[in-house]
């Protein structure tokens, strides 16, 4: 096994899709902050909000007012300089570092794709995606290779193919499979769309869209190595995620899955794609291609070999740390983030927050819009770590307020996946007894269901 390892690694390959890849991630990076921007997001999610939901551990990390608008001219701006590979490796660590800092600013807007763009821009800090086709390559001809050590193009697909077959494997359980749930209650709201509008309406196609969605995450990734069913499973690549952008609002995700899955095809094709830019821009392609090969120093080789080891380690264990914590991981939400868990479940909650004088039992009730947006109260309503954060929040607003020995209650109700509305939090628990931590909550209320599968 070892020869083996060591024979893989001594394998190169054409530098031109890593090149292609760089210049479209960056160039789509750069589109959706221009979009988030102009739709007015930055203000509405990051200035408006009189208080935002930390991760844990990361609590520092906080929007700063109007200067928020730097974090993210920075990062488009970065992201601009990864698509032109120029000054590579200091943009790259920029548009992570600002790209990630955007996302851990408040959890409740966390979406899969965003994790998946913070540990892909990670991933390429350590791959030699501006050897080729980039100004640095053009303005420094020692820096100009035209090809590099196999795996860093393998990786790529590597992340991929665990995006793509974990979200399978969480779509293997009863809701998905033997409920058509959540499908059964989104799409007959897409009533209104031009041809299909009727067809969402069926049964029978929740239940197909549920099988069919679970086969595709599982098995695309193989299809896409296979040099024979490729072109067959880019094409099924295209229409999952058109069909995908047109039923759901998930931005600009589907089209980075479709480039991304280019990745996957022969240097050949990404010379082609590469030529076809240079033709547009009056580029000499062929200034590039100098046959030189890319070597890591022995020293940096190994360092960064070991990161990218542990890397995907991780990658391949955190959607496992869910096995850790009892009860039903979609009611209880414990590991359910950062594990590709994509769009499984439809949930609803009520949240009633009471504040309670230990000393004399007076007590009054909270108006959470007077704290949180609507989209946050609705987050906050139905995961336990918000609301264990926001009753903390709470303390601390109420107790600056004069308030003293306050105890803090909630009344929640939570519906999953079409099921009756059910107690959450043990309504006679004080929630400022207990620390956020990776812990089990144990304030949870038992799921009176089950949910069967992984």
């Amino acid at each position: 096994m070892l020869f083996s390892a060591n024979k893989y690694l001594k394998k190169y390959t054409e530098a031109a899709p890593l090149a292609a890849f760089r210049l479209f991630f960056g160039l789509m990076m750069f589109a959706s902050i221009v979009r988030f921007w102009a739709n007015g997001w930055i203000e509405k999610l990051y200035i408006t909000p009189k208080f935002f939901f930390s991760y844990y551990g990361f609590e520092w990390v906080q929007p700063i007012g109007e200067y928020t608008y730097f974090i993210f001219i920075i990062c488009g701006l970065s992201s601009l300089a990864v698509a032109a590979g120029f000054k590579y490796r200091l943009s790259i660590i920029l548009f992570f570092l600002s790209f990630t800092y955007i996302e851990l600013m408040d959890k409740t807007t966390y979406l899969n794709h965003y994790y998946f763009i913070s540990i892909l821009s990670f991933l390429m800090i350590f791959l030699p995606a501006n050897v080729y086709f980039s100004i640095d390559a053009w303005r420094d001809r020692k820096k100009s290779f035209q090809k590099v050590p196999a795996w860093c193009v393998d990786s790529l697909k590597l992340l991929l193919a665990i995006v793509y077959f974990y979200a399978g494997l969480a779509k293997l359980n009863s809701d998905w499979l033997l409920r058509a749930m959540p499908l059964k209650i989104w799409l007959p709201s897409k009533y209104d769309l031009p041809w299909l509008g009727d067809l969402m309406q069926q049964e029978w196609l929740h239940y197909a869209f549920s099988w069919s969605g679970m086969l595709y995450d599982l098995f695309i990734p193989f299809l896409l190595l296979w040099h024979r069913t490729r072109f067959t499973a880019f094409v099924m690549v295209i229409i999952f995620h058109v069909l995908t952008r047109v039923l759901f609002p998930i931005g600009m995700f589907p089209y980075i899955m479709i480039v991304s899955a280019l990745i996957f095809f022969s240097p050949k094709l990404h010379h082609r794609i590469l030529r076809f830019i240079a033709e547009i821009f009056k580029i000499d392609k062929s200034k590039f291609d100098t046959s030189e090969v890319y070597q890591f120093p022995d020293i940096t080789g190994k360092i960064v070999r070991t990161v990218v080891v542990i890397f995907f380690t991780i990658q391949l264990l955190l959607p496992w740390r869910y096995l850790a914590y009892p009860g039903e991981l979609f009611w209880t939400e414990e590991g359910f983030r950062f594990s590709w868990r994509v769009m499984l479940m439809e949930k609803a909650g009520y949240a009633q927050f009471k504040i309670v004088d230990a000393e004399t039992g007076n007590r009054f009730y909270v108006n959470n819009s007077d704290f949180l947006t609507p989209f946050q109260e609705k987050q906050m309503s139905f995961q336990p770590d918000f609301i264990l954060q926001y009753a903390k929040f709470l303390e601390d607003h109420f107790s600056k307020d004069g308030h003293q020995n306050i105890e803090i209650y909630v009344d929640n109700y939570v519906a999953l996946n079409g099921r009756k509305s059910a107690p959450y939090i043990d309504p006679d628990v004080n929630l400022l007894n207990f620390a956020d931590s990776f812990e089990h909550k144990e304030f949870i209320l038992p799921f009176q269901d089950e949910i069967k599968g992984l």
